[in-house]
């Protein structure tokens, strides 16, 4: 089992960047893919982007592709998503979810954060 706590989360306008983070407890981490996926209001929860267990493998949303990158450090139990050029649209609740294989339903991830909130201004 895992516990996934994300932080980075804020207002910021169009244009600007912000890095989240998703820190994991756990001797296991390694042993799981990562999902980051998004929330807005009214909407249902949608795939941001991927990564496998060593990290080599990605994938992303074509909403985000170019702009997001997703990463992730083993040794230190995290998995990051840095955004840049971010857009109003991209305004949402951010959630990161473990699974046994990089997926990209949110119906086939196990374990999932809290969320941060990621305000976009225009």
């Amino acid at each position: 089992q895992v516990q996934l706590v994300e932080s980075g989360g804020g207002l910021v306008q169009a244009g600007d960047s912000l890095r989240l983070s998703c820190a994991a407890s756990g001797r296991t981490f390694s042993t799981y893919a990562m999902g980051w996926f998004r929330q807005a209001p009214g909407k249902e929860r949608e795939f941001v982007a991927r990564i496998n267990w060593s990290g080599r493998n990605t994938y992303y949303a074509d909403s985000v592709q170019g702009r997001f990158t997703i990463s992730r450090d083993n040794a230190e139990n995290t998995v990051y998503l840095q955004m840049n050029s971010l857009k109003p649209e991209d305004t949402a609740v951010y959630y990161c979810a473990a699974s046994l294989a990089p997926y990209i339903r949110a119906s086939d991830y196990a374990y999932w954060g809290q969320g941060t909130q990621v305000t976009v201004s225009s």
